[in-house]
Order: C-alpha cells, then structure tokens, then sequence
C-alpha cells in the first residue's frame, strides 16, 4: 500500500485523480519540513484537508493544531485573535489573553480564507513570518513563538495583488511551497465515487435503501460543470437520497437537482476569460451601459459641433435622435439601469472615464439601497463576504 492511498484512507479523502494524487504528494514531501505552504483552489474543493495532512506527518504532530477562519473573524477583534491581547487594551479587554500563534507554538496553525485578513494584519502576519516575532494588542513587548503556517484561499492573490488587496511581499512569504487542488470538473472520475459515498453515508445515517445511478445518469452527473465542487457535490447527492422515493435515478430526475447555469457547454467554456472580468450578468451590463453613456456623450458633442458650424445654436436637450439610442425600460426590465445614469438626463461635455472602483461603489450603493442597508442581504446580493462589503465600503467611501 502506497503512502498517498494511506493518507486517502486516513482522512476519507476519496479519488484517484492523478492532479489529486499530485497535490497530495506535495503536501506529503513538504510535511517534514517547516516550510510555509500556501494551498489554492476553488470553494469547495477540499483544502482543509492538506494542512491536516502536513501537520500529522511532520515533527510537530504531537503539538497543537489550530484552524483560523480569517473571513470569520470581525476585522476589529482579528488582530487580538491571532496575536493576543493585554489587559485593558480596549474596551472588553478585562484580563490578558494569548493569541493563536502563542497557543500553537511549537505546532501549525492553519489560516483559511487568508486574503480576508485586513492590511494592519497582513503586516503583523509578514513579521511572524519572517521573525517568529508578535506583539500582544496594547503591549510593547516583542515575543517570541516557532510556528508552522498554513495558508489557504479561492482568490486569485496576483490578482489581489494588482488591486491594493494583499500585499506582494506575504505573498511570497506565504507560497513558499503552494499547493493546486484541482477542482471537481477536473477529476470526473472521481465524481461518480464521492456521489456514491455521500450518498451511502445518508443512508446509513436515516437507515434507508442507498439510491445509485444509471448508465446515462452518471455520464451526466460526470460532464456537468460544478461550479460549487464537492460542497455542491454532497448537497445534491443529500437531497436525491432524502426527496426521491425510487432509489435508481435517471438523467431526468437527476435534471431536476442541477441549475442550468452550471453546464460545462462549448459556449461556458469559451467565456472562462469574460467571467474572470465581470463576475455576474448584472456587472457586465453596468459596464455596458457606462460604455453607452460615453458613446452618448461623444455623440451629443458632435451633433453640437455639426450644428454651430450651420451656424444653429447646439439644443439645450438630448436631441430626439441620441434619446432614441438610450435603453427603454423593456429592453433592461429588471435591471433597473435607470440608477446607473445621473439624477440628471444631461450628459457632461467630458464625461469622466469610468474605473473599475466607479463600477463597484455603484454596484455596492445599490445593493445596499435595495436592501434597506441591510449589510448581510447587500453582501449575499453582490457575491462577496459581509467583511469584505464591509472593506469595500471603507476603501470606496461610501456613506450608509
């Protein structure tokens, strides 16, 4: 028995994927290191499992484990969570208390969703990293702690990078060795296997029949895109065991249990480089728009032009003939494009150019208007964590 089956039994990861094998085989020659790793991938694809495979494998094994969900954290306490803090430090603060690096030393900590972590902190983070040295929130004292680090993310941190978001010199610090866990879509083999498992594992659980699939039904659970990966993988599987009474299932009933949106056609795959720009329907069609206003604006200085040299004065209002190119209500129903454009009909004579940070404080504001500033339902509107509506918010200037 190979070592990679071994670590598959041992922490119930199934699949034979090779890029699965791969990733695997890293964490497993990494391990007796203290080497920084820093693991990537796509929600729901499994991360979690290679620090807990780094860690048992390594010499710090009998020493303490500690996972840290940064998105989980409120960016006003993330600092004392990881650090610690003195006593009186801040309100609340009514006695001293260690930070996770300070109970892990000598052990790993694990840091999920990493590029949710605030600038201040990411400089606290780098210091560690480089220095095994921390200050307690509300101390001067430099202290000292032996950790290994563990990093994991679904963001594209180049990308982050190039936006203000994370800084380039953690970055590095971080991925030291980086760990690419494939995503489901790249391991169809394998999907038919956790389909099975996830649904034996229900069955046994409220002791029913396990359901199994058919020929043509597996062929299209193995070519459909999971877009959620495993996560979306066990929840389909969860809802076919619990809702159906027939325990063979058919392309057709399967149908029933996977959005359309989330087939891998010729025309999804073509657009991969679209969605890495515009993440939903709704950005694409603000970008448009703004397009048009220019174009609008461009054409009314030209039309103005065209008419003083006949020697006319330029019109006061849009001409008929520029309002006929604006988008009606019919041709945008249930976009509302109407809050794109200004209070004012009038376009200015040299319309700024509109950025990426112009896109999104517009995107934010109407989220929010929309939900009465209800912060949580603004966040789950826009497709981002409430702590990261939150820093938007901050970095944009928006007032609520």
């Amino acid at each position: 028995m190979t070592e990679i089956t071994t670590i598959k039994q041992r922490f119930g990861i199934i699949g034979t994927s090779e890029l699965l094998d791969r990733a695997l085989e890293v964490a497993l020659r990494v391990a007796p290191t203290d080497l920084t790793v820093l693991v990537t991938g796509e929600s729901g694809v499994g991360k979690e499992y290679f620090p807990q495979v780094i860690h048992a494998y390594s010499a710090r094994k009998h020493n303490k484990y500690i996972a840290v969900n940064c998105a989980a954290i409120p960016e006003g306490t993330i600092d004392s969570e990881l650090f610690g803090h003195e006593k009186g430090a801040f309100t609340g603060a009514v006695e001293a208390r260690k930070g996770y690096f300070e109970e892990a030393d000598g052990g790993t900590i694990f840091l999920d969703e990493v590029a949710e972590l605030p600038h201040s902190t990411q400089a606290r983070l780098l210091r560690v990293l480089q220095s095994g040295e921390f200050i307690r929130v509300g101390s001067s004292k430099v202290q000292k702690t032996n950790v290994r680090v563990v990093a994991a993310t679904n963001v594209q941190l180049q990308e982050a990078i190039l936006q203000g978001r994370f800084r380039e010199d953690l970055y590095y610090r971080l991925a030291t060795v980086p760990i690419v866990v494939p995503a489901l879509r790249e391991r169809k083999n394998d999907i038919p296997l956790l389909f099975r498992k996830f649904a034996a594992d229900v069955a046994v659980q409220y002791r029913m029949p396990s359901v199994t699939l058919d020929d043509a039904a597996r062929e299209l659970l193995k070519n459909y895109y999971w877009r959620g990966n495993i996560r979306q993988l066990k929840n389909v599987a969860e809802q076919i065991s619990a809702i159906e009474q027939v325990r063979v299932i058919t392309p057709d009933i399967l149908r029933r249990y996977l959005p359309d949106m989330g087939h891998a056609t010729p025309m999804a795959a073509g657009s991969m480089h679209m969605e890495q720009d515009y993440t939903n329907e709704r950005e694409l069609l603000y970008k448009l728009l703004f397009d048009m206003r220019a174009e609008i604006g461009d054409l009314k200085r030209m039309v103005a032009e065209l008419m003083h040299r006949a020697g006319a004065s330029a019109p006061m209002d849009t001409p008929h003939d520029v309002k006929a190119l604006l988008p009606t209500a019919t041709m945008t129903r249930g976009y509302e494009p109407e809050a794109v454009y200004a209070e004012s009909e009038e376009v200015e004579d040299e319309p700024r150019e509109r950025t990426k940070a112009d896109v999104q404080r517009e995107q934010i504001i109407r989220a929010l208007r929309r939900n009465n500033g209800r912060r949580r339902e603004a966040a789950a509107e826009l497709f981002m964590s409430e702590r990261t509506l939150y820093r938007k918010i901050k970095e944009l200037g928006i007032e609520e």
